[in-house]
């Protein structure tokens, strides 16, 4: 069950994204149209996927989905009555998965939240296999690091100072990048 947010103070355009969601058995929707602050209502309703109207997005509107964004990635789908290519790419910056102009009628709404969630997947997918990499040479570089330590400390050659980590990582169920931190960490102290 996907749980969707609507946050639209026109009552008349929250229901019209309100029933082309409903009819879908999938979607658990909850509309908010009272005025308040986005950040808070996000907080305390936690859904899976964000459909906001507005007629144009304000700066404290982009810079709370920019924070929402950052403490729980999620599609956001931002629909609006006016044109801005400013507001569109400070939108799209700040988490907005999809932008549409103009385009709020009931048929187009589901379609247009398919494809978003289908988009933000593939961007989190990209982003978590970016992480792994990132992490992955951090760990190469403090190998390689307690490798050289190794090297010129005790006369080895690459291949066996990094067998000696290895070993040691086996020996004390450790990964070889935290053997190699203490190596660097104890060739700081001595210093």
């Amino acid at each position: 069950m996907l749980r969707v947010l609507v946050v639209d103070q026109d009552r008349k355009r929250a229901e019209i994204v309100e029933k082309a969601l409903r009819e879908d058995p999938n979607l658990d929707v909850q509309v908010a149209t009272a005025p308040g602050h986005l950040l808070d209502l996000l907080r305390q309703t936690e859904p899976d996927v964000l459909i906001v109207d507005l007629d144009l997005p304000d700066r404290d509107t982009i810079e709370q989905l920019r924070v929402a964004s950052r403490e729980r990635p999620r599609p956001i789908v931002m629909f609006v009555d006016q044109s801005d290519s400013d507001a569109m790419k400070a939108a799209v910056s700040a988490g907005v998965s999809a932008y549409v102009v103009d385009g709020l009628t009931a048929n187009r709404v589901k379609p247009i939240l398919d494809v978003a969630v289908a988009r933000f997947q593939e961007f989190d997918n990209l982003r978590r296999e970016l992480d792994i990499a990132k992490a992955s040479l951090a760990e190469r570089k403090i190998i390689d690091r307690a490798k050289g330590i190794l090297m010129r400390a005790r006369g080895l050659s690459e291949e066996d100072a990094y067998n000696l980590l290895r070993s040691k990582a086996m020996n004390e169920q450790k990964k070889v990048a935290e053997i190699a931190q203490s190596v660097i960490t104890a060739s700081e102290l001595l210093k």
